[in-house]
């Protein structure tokens, strides 16, 4: 059945920050809802760009892609693609809703392998 997603419900079912959740599938990509908090950790996809749309709140992108070191605000409203192979690491102050938009076999830490590596995500 063909229906509308409300994200502001879908937001609510999440308790935790860094625990991606699926909202919905296409083409074989998946629209991913996520609540960030704090620092996460430095990664980069080889095989995938990465779209990130703020909801609400405020996102900073750290982004090490061939030259120094730089950090990129990204406001709500706003959103952000980081190309596959950039490392990068996403950063929020004060919590944040984030809208990411990846093919499903994106691993959420990318190269890295650690207690937020989530494998099987959840669905809201």
């Amino acid at each position: 059945m063909i229906e509308t997603i409300n994200l502001a419900d879908k937001f609510a079912l999440i308790d935790q920050p860094w625990d991606p959740r699926i909202a919905a599938e296409l083409n074989g990509q998946h629209v991913r809802l996520a609540k960030l908090a704090g620092r996460f950790v430095w990664h980069h996809h080889s095989e995938a760009d990465e779209f990130f749309l703020v909801v609400k709140g405020r996102l900073r992108m750290g982004l090490r892609d061939g030259g120094p070191e730089r950090w990129v605000d990204v406001a709500e409203g706003e959103m952000i693609v980081v190309p596959r192979g950039v490392e990068h690491c996403p950063e929020a102050e004060q919590e944040a809703y984030v809208l990411l938009f990846e093919p499903a076999e994106t691993v959420n830490t990318g190269n890295v392998r650690n207690d937020r590596t989530r494998d099987h995500l959840g669905r809201v």
